[in-house]
């Protein structure tokens, strides 16, 4: 009886969080998948639809996102999303995540690049890739914009996400392969500016010692998950084919 009672506030729990809206929404974002309801990078709809529902209610009710040129995300076509890292928890990723999909002007599910680091916790590497998620490397990315994916990229790393509340709103150094790969791949870039997180998940300290123990990145002291107001800038997007490209035999045109 136990179990049957688990399993029904499973059910209603599923169904106040997978609603019209949602199941709309994933449905005009076809992903081809296999017999196991899974894609080659392990995307899950309906671990997505849950997701997504969730998600899209501390987007509109808890950090009462505005987002503002959603119209510059291609809807269709390979895409690099490319954002500053803003606050301390993965919401960053997450709001540009659900502003992709809720786009009134063409939604996308956005593949997040994730770090390294997530697949070594138990549980949270397959769940991350079932939302679409995928380890930040350069030949993952490359594939999937050979499949006309949107990819969110955050080139600050651990570096944007682990800065502490003294450095806020600080671009922190950042690596340029997202540069090669749209030159390489000829995918527009579309910048995207997140401001709000960093008050939202201000970081005091990083108990650098205790996070090195356990194999973590940084391991941060933050107060609380404060419901403040958060937004989103996409500006339009930058093409970067006519740049030239460093080759062993010199200088070529993409």
């Amino acid at each position: 009886m136990a179990s049957l009672g688990s399993l029904d506030i499973k059910q209603r729990i599923a169904a106040s969080l997978v609603t019209p809206e949602i199941e709309a929404l994933v449905a005009s974002i076809p992903k081809p998948l296999g017999s196991f309801g899974y894609d080659p990078w392990g995307y899950n709809e309906d671990t997505f639809k849950l997701a997504l529902g969730a998600a899209k209610w501390l987007y509109d009710k808890y950090f009462r996102v505005t987002a503002h040129g959603l119209e510059n995300i291609p809807s269709t076509g390979r895409v690099l999303i490319i954002g500053n890292h803003s606050g301390q928890l993965p919401m960053d990723g997450a709001l540009v995540g659900v502003a992709a999909a809720t786009n009134p002007h063409g939604p996308r599910l956005a593949r997040a690049m994730i770090e390294r680091f997530f697949p070594t916790v138990p549980w949270l590497g397959n769940f991350l890739n079932a939302l679409g998620g995928v380890i930040g490397d350069p030949v993952n990315c490359a594939k999937m914009l050979d499949m006309d994916e949107a990819i969110i990229v955050f080139p600050e790393g651990v570096r944007g996400s682990g800065k502490l509340y003294a450095k806020r709103y600080q671009l922190q150094r950042f690596g340029n392969g997202f540069m090669h790969l749209s030159m390489t791949h000829r995918a527009p870039i579309v910048p995207v500016g997140i401001v709000g997180c960093e008050e939202t998940m201000p970081a005091i300290a990083n108990l650098a010692p205790i996070a090195k123990l356990l194999g973590l990145p940084y391991l941060p002291i933050v107060p609380s998950l404060l419901p403040l107001p958060a937004r989103v800038y996409c500006v339009p997007p930058i093409s970067c084919a006519v740049i030239a490209i460093p080759t062993a035999r010199g200088l070529r045109r993409s």
